[in-house]
This record gives C-alpha cells, structure tokens and sequence, in this order.
C-alpha cells in the first residue's frame, strides 16, 4: 500500500492531462480515450490498471502500431465517479477524429454509458466488469464485456467455494455472508450467488458496505455474531484491506474469506497484517510477473525509462489486467482491418465489427507473447463474452500461489438468468433482438 500510494503523486503530476502516442503528427493514428481513476480511496486499485493500459499501447507502437496505424490515447481522471466518467466521455468522445472505443474501468460508469455508447454508436468495452447482461449482443449491439462479466465471477467464484469446502454437496446447510461494495459493481454479484445459494442449500447473508468501504464496523460486528462459515468478497479499492483488517481484529479466519478479481490485487493484501491465507478468484488474466510480455516492458520499456509506473508494479494483478484490456481493445481493430482494409484508422462503427467478430485463437496468442496468461477468446453476434476463465489464487504473505486449476461460469446457471435479464430490459425498452441481417451486416 505504501509504495502504491508514494508513486500515485509522480504518476498523477506525470499525467497531469494527457495525450500521448506516435511523436510524428504525420503518423496514421487510431484513438483510444482512457477513462481512469489515479486519485482517491480507489486509486490503489485504478492506477496500476491504468498503468497496464498504458505500457501495452507503447509496446504497440514500438512494434510497428496497427499494421502501420499507429495508438494514440488520452486519460480522462474520474475519480471513479459516475458523474465525472460521464462528463469525461463527453469531452473525449469527439476528440482526435472521434473514439474507437470506450473502456469505463468501472460499471457504474458502464450503467451510465451504455445508452449513450449505443445512441453515438460508440462501442462500450468492458473485459470482466460492466453490465452482465450485455453479454447477449443481440440486446446490446454496442456493449461488450468480452472474456468474462461479474455473473462469471460470482459463479467461478462460487465454484472455487464448493472446491474449499470439499465438494459442492458439503455446502448444503452452510452459512455463506456476502460482503459487497454497495454499488452497481457490488450488486451484480447477487443474482447469480443466490441462484447457486438456493440450487444447494446455502444459507446466504448480504452485507452491503457504503462508498468507499473504510467503515465496516457494523457489517463485521454482524459476521462475528452470525458466525459464517464463508465471507465472500465483493470489495474494491481500500475496503478490500480494510475487510481484511477487520476480519483479524475479529478473529475471522483469512482462509474462509474468497474474494474477486477486483478485490484480488497486490494492493490489496500487501503489507496488510494477517492477509496470509486469503483467497481470489480471478478472471483471466491474473499475476504475471514471469510472462514473457512483462519481460517485454522490463526490457522496451522501464529499461529505457519510459515505463508507465514503478517496474515492481509490472506483473502485478491488476497491472496485467490493464495491459490485457488494452489488447482487446487493439486486437478489435486489427480484426476491423480485415474487413475493413489493413493499414488504415477505423471508425467506432468498423471497431465494433471488429469487438463482435473477434478470434483471438492460441497462434494468435502465441504471436501476441501472451500465450503463458491468456486463453483464447472468441465472440458472435449473440455472444459479445466469448469463452471466461478463471483461477483462484492465495496470498502466502508475499506473492499471489494459484491454488485452483481453471474455472469456467456454468452456463446452466448463466443462461436463464441472462434470459431473464434481457427479456426484461427489451420489453422496458420497446425493442426487439436484432436481425440475422443486422448482425452479418
């Protein structure tokens, strides 16, 4: 925490507004606006994220750009705060020729945007986070949370519980309290963890915590009388910690906390006292530090002075998180090109072409450097997820050990409530599923 926190002033002072890419103004240049979070009870959290973006963009331009096109980008601070996400994406949304995309890093944000991105016909792209059911790309033409959304975290999340408990059979009767950032990120985890509560006879507790989860006081007095077998958590920034802390001065054991790829970052356990023993489950990717591609920035980059943060913080969880993001983002329009014509800048409206018909394959990956973290990631016009992954991993006091093997959401468990979902939203909204002819076109 400490060292985050001392690079979070240089790394604020350093992107005190802004724009960066290829240095010659004569370059093609394809545009990616970056809203994040450098500052506040969120930013150990947003900055290493943000980081992650950053470093993979320049390793695309040191490698030649996007078939000769090359990245240019431009940070908006949100603080992350809806209201100032939004106002960020009005001011970058017309910039520089106008937005391939948008990345909120933040699904309150993502709520606010996603009908603005439809109505601008701007692709909103959300890897791991955002709105669940915008997984269905024939309701959410514009929306997509490829590789994985917060219903397959609350599911592999889920999984890796019944793995710990011995079987999911041993979980009927169990008390089980979910601990949540009471926001629209905190929230999505519900639906599919009562689901699974239900089907096998859990006993499942839900405790919100209030912005920005410094004050858990009440909850984990609550955990203490109620004696949960399990607390999952849902927390972001510093209420992972503090959940941590609190959870030690109460005597809850670490090893029956399960966290999620948001509350499963090196900030959020390092240096913290007891975190021994503490558990998440992330969705791909998660630390890297011996990847081939953080190899690659140690080398291009932070060798040469011009890494995006401190080079501890490469490999990190959220770190990678950042620099995989980015790589769908690009790979988006790689694949626009295609159809489109190689060598040249894409509209939003081409990239989004690009985001549904995406196929990021194992020789792909192989050619990418990013074999050894990723898995191959596919998406349709029905489906803008594509395949999720994930791995659970426990903090030993030093470094994240992988102690699950891969974890897939069960669709059986998915499906009817996405149905659900969308039927939903399609009826309040008036709309119906697109065409076979709108998704060829």
């Amino acid at each position: 925490m400490k060292r985050t926190l001392a690079t979070l002033s240089a790394a604020v002072a350093a992107l005190a507004s802004v724009a960066s890419g290829p240095a010659a103004a004569q370059d093609k240049q394809q545009y990616f606006p970056m809203l994040t979070f450098r500052t506040g009870p969120y930013a150990p959290s947003g900055t290493p994220w943000a980081n992650g973006f950053l470093d993979y963009y320049k390793l695309v331009n040191l490698n030649g750009g996007i078939n000769g096109v090359k990245v240019m980008w431009e940070e908006c601070e949100t603080g992350y705060a809806t209201d100032r996400g939004v106002e960020c994406y009005e001011r970058l949304k017309d910039k520089h020729g106008g937005a391939t995309v948008f990345q909120t890093m933040s699904t309150g944000i993502t709520f606010a945007l996603t009908e603005r991105g439809a109505a601008d016909r701007i692709p909103i792209l959300t890897p791991a986070y955002g709105v669940s059911e915008s997984a269905d790309g024939e309701a959410y033409k514009w929306s997509f949370p490829i590789g994985g959304t917060h219903w397959a975290s609350a599911d592999t999340q889920f999984q890796y519980l019944a793995q710990k408990a011995g079987g999911v059979d041993k979980l009927k009767g169990k008390k089980v309290t979910l601990l949540y950032h009471d926001s629209p990120y905190g929230k999505e985890s519900i639906p599919v963890l009562t689901a699974r509560a239900k089907a096998n006879g859990v006993e499942l507790a839900t405790l919100p915590v209030s912005h920005p989860g410094v004050d858990q006081k009440a909850a984990w007095l609550q955990i203490r009388q109620s004696r949960p077998d399990y607390v999952l958590l849902w927390g972001w920034g510093v209420m992972n910690s503090t959940a941590l802390k609190e959870a030690q001065s109460t005597g809850y054991a670490r090893n029956k906390m399960i966290g999620v790829w948001p509350s499963g970052s090196e900030s959020d356990v390092k240096g913290i006292a007891g975190a021994d023993g503490y558990s998440a489950v992330l969705l791909l990717p998660g630390p890297g530090a011996s990847s081939k591609i953080a190899k690659e920035v140690l080398e291009k980059l932070h060798a040469k002075g011009n890494g995006s943060g401190p080079k501890e913080e490469v490999g990190e969880a959220l770190y990678m998180r950042g620099m995989m993001n980015a790589m769908m983002s690009v790979e988006g329009v790689r694949r626009a090109q295609e159809k489109f014509g190689k060598g040249k800048v894409m509209s939003a409206v081409q990239a989004r072409w690009g985001y549904e018909n995406l196929n990021i394959d194992q020789k792909r990956l192989e050619e990418l450097g990013i074999a050894d973290i990723m898995r191959p990631i596919a998406t349709t016009c029905k489906d803008h997820m594509g395949p999720s992954s994930a791995k659970a991993y426990t903090w030993d006091g030093s470094k994240w050990n992988a102690s699950s093997d891969w974890l897939q959401a069960d669709p059986n468990v998915i499906k009817p409530l996405l149905k659900e979902a969308v039927d939903r939203h399609l009826a309040e909204k008036k709309q119906t599923r697109r065409s076979a002819e709108d998704c060829n076109s």
